[in-house]
């Protein structure tokens, strides 16, 4: 299989590019001799890179694409450039994807887009699957939905369009978890707010075995949470987390002061969404890591 894959480099992509081979992946990348560089771990035989879509006509030459591409939405404060160029990133892309998509007598066979569980806004306690109806508020729930909305024009009898609502990715070297262990190492993690909020997750062993299922099962087309089965609030991640590096646990960060510190992107940290991914194991999917203290666990030990 022929694969162009666009954020390659990124948190996911990386793991992602690793986990198919010995398909063939095209890399769309700006700077394609770094993208080679982050890459180095996969065998070149397997990749090749561009630099641009505008000297390509059509997507005849893929049998599929995978969209990760796009500003990442929590490194930053969201002033309105920043929200314009969160969704330029996001939105542009995927619509020349598209044209091209649509452009080719032989298009490839499947779109895989990102999203994310953002799109369901903030959900308090209820259980949240696919068909949940939407708090249709909030910059994270207008992001997700144009996104997503932008990706389903590619869907014909010959392109199948699957978008996957993603929680938080756990691994090293990128993500989240890089960014809280440093101070849960020097004894000062705790709870944000009351902890009540629940975090879905999903291991990143488990992020990229999904999509490649997705990838390979032909019946899969539509919305899917790409979350492990079972979320936790934020109370119980942050003990979790505290008890295997076995430091305190008694840092409360009241909800004020994040949103003092981040603006409206707090509502990232805030906003509960108990995500279960319902389409996913019901299409035949297992989870190798379906809790979350096994899988920081693994995470920590490697």
């Amino acid at each position: 299989m022929h694969i162009l894959i666009t954020g390659g480099t990124g948190f996911v992509g990386r793991s992602l590019v690793k986990q198919l081979i010995p398909h063939q992946m095209t890399i769309l990348s700006r700077d394609c001799d770094n993208a080679a560089r982050q890459l180095k771990h996969v065998n070149s035989n397997s990749l090749q890179f561009i630099n641009s879509l505008n000297h390509l006509s059509c997507l005849s030459d893929f049998d599929a694409v995978i969209n990760l591409a796009g500003e990442p939405i929590v490194n930053k404060r969201w002033s309105e450039a920043q929200k314009k160029h969160i969704c330029d990133s996001r939105w542009d892309i995927t619509r020349k994807l598209v044209q091209l998509i649509k452009q080719s007598d032989s298009p490839p066979k499947v779109l895989i887009n990102a999203s994310a569980v953002g799109i369901y806004g903030d959900q308090k306690q209820l259980r949240v699957e696919e068909d949940t109806p939407y708090k249709t508020c909030g910059f994270a729930h207008y992001v997700c939905q144009e996104w997503e909305n932008i990706a389903h024009q590619a869907h014909s009898q010959r392109t199948r369009v699957v978008v996957l609502r993603t929680g938080i990715v756990l691994g090293l070297q990128g993500g989240a978890l890089e960014k809280m262990l440093p101070p849960y190492k020097l004894g000062l993690g705790g709870p944000l707010g009351s902890g009540q909020q629940y975090m879905p997750w999903i291991h990143m062993q488990d992020m990229v075995r999904a999509m490649q299922f997705l990838l390979e099962t032909h019946a899969c087309s539509g919305a899917f949470n790409l979350v492990a089965p079972h979320p936790v609030t934020n109370l119980e991640f942050s003990q979790t987390l505290a008890k295997l590096l076995g430091r305190p646990h008694f840092f409360v960060t009241p909800k004020f002061v994040m949103q003092w510190v981040l603006g409206e992107s707090s509502c990232l940290l805030f906003d509960s969404v108990n995500a279960k991914p319902k389409r996913l194991t019901e299409m035949g999917f297992t989870f190798n890591y379906s809790r979350l203290q096994p899988a920081l666990a693994q995470i920590l030990a490697s």
